[in-house]
């Protein structure tokens, strides 16, 4: 869970909009730290048991299934679910809750281990006309829908740096940054968006 001391690595960009030649803004950035993130993993023999206790946890039906392979997510009483990788979620919350002590309660030590990355991932959320050309010129990813589903996350980076991308519509996208690099992260993404014009605002 995020406190108070943490500085938002977006500190130092300021609200901006810079159109293009067409005095038009094709794409927006909304960049912002998140609430509450937590990572929840096992080992490979572990997998069962953690989804088991995962599906306790929340509660989970045939009809609201825990997300089946890395890439799928699904929403749930805590938040996100996305699965980022075979033997581990990350669940991301809407409120500055104690998430990773909450599920420390479902997934004992010797199911998975829980860890707060709260201070260790921001999000900045992107969409408008020019969205996948934007997108396109710093990821090496396949956009079609068959490709990239509405709701799928792809787990990629572009300069060497990794980033969780999902996608939220046909032209909506939220990208998870890891904190460290997310003010030069933001800074790509504002030159590959600036020939289209360009909008960014800012959240805690």
């Amino acid at each position: 869970m995020a406190d108070s001391a943490f500085q938002s690595p977006f500190a130092q960009h300021s609200a901006c909009e810079r159109p293009g030649r067409d005095s038009q803004i094709q794409v927006r950035l909304h960049a912002h730290t998140l609430p509450s993130v937590t990572l929840i993993s096992t080992w490979p023999s572990g997998t069962a048991a953690l989804c088991a206790a995962l599906g306790r946890a929340f509660g989970t039906t045939d009809m609201f299934p825990l997300p089946p392979i890395t890439g799928q997510t699904a929403p749930c009483p805590m938040g996100l679910l996305l699965r980022t990788g075979p033997h581990e979620f990350m669940l991301v919350g809407d409120a500055a809750k104690d998430q990773a002590s909450a599920m420390r309660r479902h997934v004992a030590c010797d199911v998975g281990s829980v860890l707060d990355l709260s201070h260790a991932r921001v999000r900045v959320q992107m969409q408008g006309p020019k969205a996948l050309e934007c997108l396109g010129k710093l990821f090496a990813l396949d956009f079609r829908n068959d490709a990239f589903p509405l709701g799928t996350l792809q787990l990629t980076g572009h300069h060497h740096v990794p980033c969780s991308l999902h996608r939220l519509g046909e032209d909506l996208f939220d990208l998870y940054l890891l904190s460290t690099y997310a003010h030069g992260q933001l800074e790509a993404l504002m030159d590959a968006a600036l020939e289209y014009g360009v909008a960014l605002t800012l959240g805690p």
